[in-house]
């Protein structure tokens, strides 16, 4: 007999980005036997709904999972899952409350709860580090591959001619301004394509003043609906990143038959592998180096084509499901 499994549901009430992503592919598996609890519309919501209306929720005997890097202090029966501490490691990339908040919240968090899922090797280091716990287990991030594939459909985005695709929120831990940077070298050779930047900066990060030209197209927060026929029909996606925990987009790439170019920054290697291109993100003569490489090289398209294919089979979000599901009944 399982126990009463609680999710943490209040990620649902915010638009979807890699966090929500996340928490909404696991609960896609595991919805059905647990209980999820989230925030009304009409009522009290965000921290204070954690913090004090969601604990009043949970049984003692209970076990709660909070997939989107906060969860109640009060309550002890937890895992929690941390996707990244930029917020206590780079606090000037986001709102100055935004960064105290997480500073003052997550190193009592980490160390009050019974478990940590994390979604890299490199995250799983980085928090047994920082908080000096040793409960903390890997549970990668997947994609669906029925979802994002080659021939998925483009949709009410509409691109003539050809693009490399960034994913993302708009915000300085991305480096967005080196892609921008890079591609303004070589853009004049490579007349007909667009660097398109799809995603928005959101409430909480810095912001950066990033400029669009006849070769650079922001489309902003991209619906789910039309984000696997973005990927689709990009000559080549890339993720040029200061840091990631994990970097969801690289995966759905992959399973969208896009050649992939990454930083070496974060978890990207780990998640990666040999099926992308990797830079040194210090150096940005690399970047630039790597861009006019991967567009000119046709071959060397085609098998990071093939490549990504071949990894993004190895993430699922049943396998990953399955893993949190097994811990939250055992801990």
């Amino acid at each position: 007999m399982t126990r009463d499994i609680v999710v943490n549901g209040r990620f649902l009430s915010r638009r979807v980005t890699g966090v929500e992503r996340y928490g909404r592919g696991i609960l896609s598996v595991i919805g059905s036997r647990s209980r999820v609890e989230q925030t009304r519309l009409n009522g009290i919501a965000g921290h204070a709904w954690e913090q004090f209306i969601l604990p009043a929720k949970i049984n003692p005997k209970s076990m709660l999972w909070s997939p989107a890097n906060t969860g109640p202090l009060s309550v002890r029966n937890q895992a929690l899952t941390i996707h990244d501490l930029s917020p206590l490691e780079h606090p000037e990339w986001f709102q100055a409350s935004f960064a105290a908040w997480y500073r003052f919240l997550l190193p009592l968090l980490a160390k009050h709860v019974r478990i940590i899922f994390t979604p890299s090797e490199y995250m799983k280091k980085k928090i047994i580090e920082r908080f000096g716990v040793d409960n903390v287990t890997v549970t990668p991030n997947g994609v669906d591959t029925s979802v994002f594939h080659p021939d998925a459909i483009q949709t009410r985005f509409e691109i003539s001619g050809k693009y490399i695709l960034f994913v993302g929120s708009i915000q300085p831990r991305k480096n967005l301004a080196g892609l921008i940077a890079a591609w303004h070298e070589i853009k004049d050779e490579f007349k007909g394509i667009y660097l398109v930047i799809a995603g928005d900066a959101g409430r909480v990060f810095r912001t950066e003043q990033l400029f669009e030209d006849k070769q650079v197209r922001f489309l902003s927060h991209i619906p789910d609906a039309d984000l696997p026929g973005l990927y689709a029909r990009a000559e080549l996606f890339v993720l040029p990143s200061f840091d990631e925990g994990f970097g969801l987009p690289v995966l759905e790439a992959m399973a969208s038959g896009t050649p992939v170019l990454v930083s070496n920054a974060g978890a990207l290697p780990e998640v990666a592998g040999d099926a992308a291109v990797i830079f040194d993100v210090t150096n940005p003569a690399e970047l630039t180096a790597s861009l006019k490489c991967c567009l000119r090289n046709n071959a060397l398209r085609m098998s990071l084509k093939e490549k990504g294919l071949a990894r993004a089979k190895n993430f699922s979000w049943k396998h990953t499901a399955e893993m949190i599901w097994n811990m939250l009944n055992e801990n």
